[in-house]
């Protein structure tokens, strides 16, 4: 190839060089991608723009799709839970906007209850002790606020677009009246009741606690066999026993509820046997007993050297027959009642159960069948209370200790008393508070509950109760997974009345007023209204300024006659307010509103696997209660955030990540990338390496595909210096006359367009991810871009008038060019979802656009192709089986030293059917370009010559070499002005009048 002459001696005639005129890939689309610096003003772009606003204005009119967001907590910086959480969302909300829907997203948090508490609390110190309650949720308020602005703007630096000036609070004023009022829609129609029962109770944290705020850990636990002294007539239950001293043991984990045991339950359903040892006859059930016999350490009466066996039984006799039995407690001065229970199991134990109605609930159920006394024997902070309380005489050595220091001290004491038959421990999954992680005790306190037996009307009239009414509107949801229809619905199944109240101040108060009289609380619809907009005008706080005759009209009365009220001081329990957000702001907030006449549930509610018991249950239970249905039509949940060694990430293991840290070092859409190449419905996998490699290796490549495919589209002109980009309304060529190889890879694009819009519309972000990397790297990469070079590099850019030879390689260079716009602008878009700020650079980067790439609509498949027939495709697979043989082929001619680069060959393909090769034929100009050789020529040849047919022959070239495209062709130095170039090429630069030069001595040999 001619050089540039050295400057010093070269005249201002002198050729400039063939490698001038090579139009190679420009474009100011940098291959650096710098997102760490760059995101933040793409951010500040469309905050000036308020892109946001634009996107909803250009979808006024538009179908609804209404993602309701369930509240993150404001308590601290987001953490990667949070990232998959958002970004997830965020999918969702912009594949539906560009799909032509509607979809505001109104971003929500919660900012009530205990944690927030807490953290005030350690902050105020002892200053808290001089605080009215006021100021303290004052303080309380300021602290959720910091958090949630820090969250805001952490959440907007991720690239989730939403109403972000506007959000739902659950401490905004009407937000807790709206609470309220949805708390008094449950109480004036009957569903709420204040009593007391056994519920988990957070002894560190001082208030009771809902299933949902429950979490399981391993825990270790004393195990204590303890016997219990038969103190009614043991022949009563069968004669044999007369005159024996007869106990019966009991199996606990628990010795700190032994105090308060008032009971020992026995199943009546099952057998049991009194069993001889030296000096005692245990009562256990049958099922257990060789069980008991080595737990226990029970020695044989007949042979007390060895261990007690069946021969040792000396009756038999059904639960029925202790049934009013009477016992002696171990160590209190207090009798204890034989019962019948049926949950009694054989599962393990000894089959009588010691009963503490004041700790659990099977407990409180038989407590409250046999009349037992309702006494509770530990406070608030899980201390162990005095005896002489309930008229005991004697202090005992475990008051005033909490319950899990108390342990050792009973079990010494029952080693005292001689009631303790063996001592262990026990490793289990145990309760622990979900918020400080301690674990946590049942407790029978008295407490506000909803009752999930109240009767009430479904939607056709029949009655039904509240807990029926919401397991038939499950069935209405779609749940993805599907496996999450069954878990709700066990959990809704088992699952006890809901304890609404906490023994807290930072929350919306459960505003009752209660008679001081009689306590009964008062109902008045009324009076709940003037709450209600007492709380939108001053926030909950006014339950704590006001007092009760100051709130109240005058002339209120009980329906006792009395006319003094006290106020309810317990807040409501924070899942009953997330809940509420079904009336809070579905049913209000124009923005989360469906159109009138339309089904009023929301699309879709999508948080973490641990909401089916937490805020779907929540916001369920209070959209029955308020319209007696369902708030949402599907629910979406995602798995947890674990390293690469299944752990859940914490600080404490050393492998936390914190996303924006990542988005300051990597980017945002790296956070994003990732967030779409999980399957979010399972567990999924993060770690540093695992988000740099998709740094370095995916979206590099990504990145660098888009920058060719822009460049590409630029071109420059070297007769006049000047740049023109492809205009697609002047430049683009019809799809009809556009060549073989331009419209199969926009058939593909096409097939790839609606792939990922049925993968998007099944929230399959992981196969877009899938999908969008098999076709950049494999279609487009690794072979469309990689055979296009030619024609892009050395095609001519323009043409002469008269020159129908240059203006159908022109247009054959168009026709590449073509392809490349409709594929580069529908990437842009199907891409911009995930990668946020990437595919909007990309689209402004791209000629003709305008504004941002969110405002647009995903591409159909429609228009970048035609369906390609079942004929078409067929032959394109024979093509490309045919290719990846003349590759397999150019590779033994380059193994066998035979040719260097694979333009130094030539391919001839035979055919003896001469319908087949003429469909080849249409094909033969882009058969080189496709194979990356210098000439393919087919061939008609008899029937029967070769084996397989069409045959294929790869061999050397002895045609000369174009120094312009570098093939070997026939017709190199045809042109006389341009000698050493093949005719194609005389073309091109004929085009841009390139200065003819001479050739080279050695050209002429």
């Amino acid at each position: 190839m001619p050089e540039v002459p050295d400057q010093k001696s070269a005249g201002a005639n002198d050729p400039k060089p063939l490698k001038s005129t090579l139009n190679l890939p420009q474009t100011a689309f940098p291959m650096k991608a710098g997102l760490p610096v760059n995101e933040p003003l793409r951010l500040k772009q469309w905050e000036q723009t308020d892109l946001y606003a634009q996107i909803r204005a250009a979808r006024a009119g538009s179908p609804r799709y209404i993602l309701h967001d369930g509240p993150p907590y404001a308590n601290g910086a987001i953490h990667l839970g949070h990232a998959l959480n958002k970004t997830l969302k965020d999918f969702v909300v912009k594949t539906k906007t560009m799909a032509g829907f509607d979809a505001p997203y109104v971003p929500g948090w919660d900012c009530h209850g205990l944690p927030i508490e807490i953290k005030v609390d350690e902050q105020l110190g002892r200053k808290k002790l001089e605080m009215d309650p006021v100021a303290v949720r004052r303080a309380c308020r300021e602290y959720a606020q910091k958090y949630l602005d820090l969250q805001r703007s952490q959440f907007i630096r991720m690239g989730i677009f939403g109403r972000w000036a506007e959000p739902y609070s659950t401490m905004d004023p009407v937000y807790e009246a709206r609470i309220a009022e949805t708390f008094f829609h449950f109480f004036e129609n009957g569903f709420v009741y204040k009593g007391l029962k056994p519920v988990s109770w957070c002894i560190h944290d001082r208030t009771a606690l809902a299933e949902a705020e429950v979490e399981y850990e391993q825990h270790t636990s004393p195990s204590v066999y303890v016997r219990y002294k038969l103190t009614s007539d043991p022949a009563a239950i069968e004669p044999a026993l007369t005159g024996k001293d007869v106990y019966t043991i009991i199996w606990t984990t628990t010795p700190w509820t032994l105090p308060a045991s008032l009971a020992v339950a026995f199943n009546p359903e099952m057998e049991y046997v009194a069993l001889a040892t030296p000096g005692a006859t245990y009562i256990v059930a049958q099922a257990l007993l060789s069980e008991v016999i080595v737990h226990a350490h029970l020695m044989s009466a007949a042979n007390p050297a060895e261990p007690a066996s069946q021969t040792d039984i000396i009756a038999l006799f059904p639960g029925t027959t202790l049934d009013g039995t009477t016992f002696q407690h171990p160590f209190l001065d207090r009798g204890i009642l034989g019962a019948n229970a049926t949950y009694v199991t054989a599962d393990q134990g000894t089959g009588a159960v010691h009963t503490a109605p004041a700790h659990g609930v099977d407990d409180f159920a038989t407590g409250k069948r046999y009349d037992l006394p309702e006494v509770q024997y530990v406070d608030d902070a899980g201390r162990q209370m005095h005896a002489e309380r309930f008229g005991g005489s004697q202090p005992q050595p475990y008051e005033g200790l909490t319950v899990f220091k108390s342990n050792p001290v009973i079990i010494e004491l029952l080693k005292e008393r001689g009631a303790l038959l063996s001592a262990s421990s026990f490793e289990h999954s145990y309760p622990h508070c979900w918020r400080c992680h301690n674990p946590v005790i049942t407790r029978a306190t008295e407490q506000w509950f909803i009752a999930m037996e109240t009767p009430m009307s479904a939607p056709d009239g029949s009655e039904t109760t509240f807990r029926d009414r919401a397991l038939a509107e499950i069935k209405t949801v779609t749940w993805d997974p599907a496996w999450g229809e069954e878990r709700i619905t066990n959990m809704v199944t088992t699952r006890p009345d809901w304890c609404i109240s906490r023994q807290r101040i930072w929350g919306v108060p459960i505003a009752v007023f209660l008679c001081r009289k009689c306590s009964t609380p008062l109902k008045d619809p009324a009076i709940n209204k003037l709450i209600v907009d007492l709380f939108i005008k001053e926030s909950a706080d006014a339950w704590y300024v006001h007092t009760p005759e100051a709130l109240l009209p005058a002339g209120t009365a009980c329906e006792c006659g009395h006319t003094e009220f006290r106020k309810e001081m317990d807040i409501l329990d924070v899942w009953f307010e997330s809940g509420a957000s079904s009336h809070a702001v579905l049913d209000f907030d124009p923005d989360t509103q469906q159109k009138p006449g339309t089904d009023p549930r929301a699309d879709l509610y999508a948080e973490g696997g641990d909401q089916h018991r937490g805020w779907f249950m929540s916001s369920l239970l209070c959209n029955i209660g308020m319209h007696n249905r369902a708030p949402f039509k599907s629910v979406a949940t995602y798995g947890w955030t674990l390293d690469e060694k299944g752990r859940a990430l914490s600080k404490s293991l050393g492998n936390f990540i914190d996303p924006v840290a990542i988005m300051d070092q990597l980017g945002g859409d790296i956070v994003r990338l990732w967030v779409a190449s999980v399957d979010f419905r399972e567990d999924v996998v993060a770690s540093l390496p695992l988000l740099k490699r998709l740094a370095e290796e995916i979206y590099r490549k990504l990145r660098n595909t888009f920058r060719f495919l822009l460049g590409s589209l630029r071109e420059v002109d070297p007769s006049t210096g000047l740049t023109h980009d492809f205009d697609p309304v002047t430049d683009s060529v019809p799809f009809e006359q556009m060549q073989p190889i331009d419209q199969y890879i926009l058939a593909r694009a096409a097939e790839l367009t609606k792939k990922i819009a049925d993968a998007y519309a099944a929230f399959e972000f992981h196969r877009v991810y899938h999908l969008l990397n098999e076709f950049l790297n494999s279609e487009l990469s690794a072979f469309y871009l990689d055979v296009l070079k030619d024609r892009l590099y050395t095609y001519p850019i323009k043409f002469k008038p008269g020159h129908e030879y240059q203006r159908e390689l022109y247009l054959t260079r168009r026709s590449a060019q073509t392809a490349i716009y409709k594929i580069t602008d529908a990437l842009a878009r199907l891409t911009a979802p995930i990668l946020s700020f990437t595919a909007d650079e990309v689209w402004q980067s791209l000629p003709a656009t305008k504004g941002s790439v969110h405002l647009t609509l995903f591409p159909t498949p429609e228009s970048l192709a035609p369906t390609m027939s079942v004929e078409d495709s067929a032959q394109w697979d024979g093509i490309f089986a045919m290719r990846d043989r003349v590759l397999a082929q150019l590779e033994t001619l380059r193994t066998e030293k035979k040719i260097g680069k694979s333009l130094e060959a030539r391919a001839e393909i035979s055919f003896d059917d001469e319908v087949l090769k003429k469909s080849w034929d249409h094909h033969e100009a882009a058969l080189a370009e496709l194979f990356n050789v210098s000439k393919t020529e087919l061939l008609l040849v008899p029937k029967t010559r070769f084996e397989i047919l069409p045959d294929l022959k790869v061999e050397p070239t002895s045609d000369r070499k174009c120094d312009r495209c570098w093939r070997h062709v026939s017709d190199v130095g045809k042109n006389a002005n341009y000698p050493t170039v093949c005719l194609r090429c005389a073309e091109a630069l004929d085009a841009i009048d390139f200065q003819p030069y001479a050739a080279p001595p050695s050209t002429n040999n």
